[in-house]
């Protein structure tokens, strides 16, 4: 599982889990979060979570950082802030705290009764194993049916966070929203991407004139 896995899978992870939420709950959910990281390191203290336990936090981080680890490209999903977004989501939309909390017990539930610890004491290994029970709905089995929806919520809830942080931004190469003081046209690479130049277009402009 890694970050271009996620992206494939966000257009249709909100319809099936039946949650969606809109860009802009998401944009005010990260707006609270990174206010709320940055006051607790102006403190010196860490972060409070306002909806999740200690313990539900500490097993969202570990869930969301296995969902995107840190690699050579970038930081991890809790470097991007995704645990306190998801944190702040919760307070937005009440309407979600059952699934998330019942799906939370639900994983702890499991890896008691597989490895005889919760998911954040489990190895990495076991947490990745259950973690690859639940990715694939078409493949996971009928009893599974309420943990695979808790894990494409959690999955869809830190794609979103992750890539509209300023990490995840960074990770898309994004460029858009960046001044340029003069405009020299389309790269090469693209118009050649495209099949086209601009060659007819300045042989057209210099016969007109």
């Amino acid at each position: 599982m890694n970050r271009r896995k996620v992206l494939k899978v966000l257009g249709a992870a909100p319809a099936m889990v039946g949650i969606a939420w809109t860009e802009a709950e998401a944009q005010q959910a990260h707006q609270h979060a990174q206010q709320a990281k940055k006051s607790a390191a102006a403190a010196k203290a860490p972060y409070k979570p306002k909806y999740f336990t200690p313990h539900e936090m500490a097993t969202v981080t570990a869930l969301t950082n296995l969902i995107i680890p840190k690699d050579e490209r970038s930081g991890n999903a809790s470097e991007a802030g995704v645990p306190e977004f998801i944190d702040y989501m919760m307070i937005d939309q009440p309407d979600r705290q059952t699934m998330m909390r019942g799906g939370l017990r639900w994983l702890d539930s499991e890896c008691r009764k597989r490895y005889g610890q919760p998911f954040v004491k489990s190895t990495e290994a076991q947490q990745t194993e259950i973690c690859d029970a639940l990715a694939y709905p078409a493949k996971a089995k009928p009893e599974h049916s309420h943990g695979v929806r808790f894990f494409s919520a959690v999955r869809d809830l830190t794609a979103t966070g992750f890539f509209t942080s300023k990490i995840g931004i960074a990770d898309l190469d994004y460029k858009g929203n960046t001044f340029v003081p003069k405009w020299t046209g389309a790269p090469k690479e693209a118009l050649d991407h495209l099949g086209v130049s601009y060659e007819p277009l300045g042989k057209w402009y210099t016969e007109s004139m």
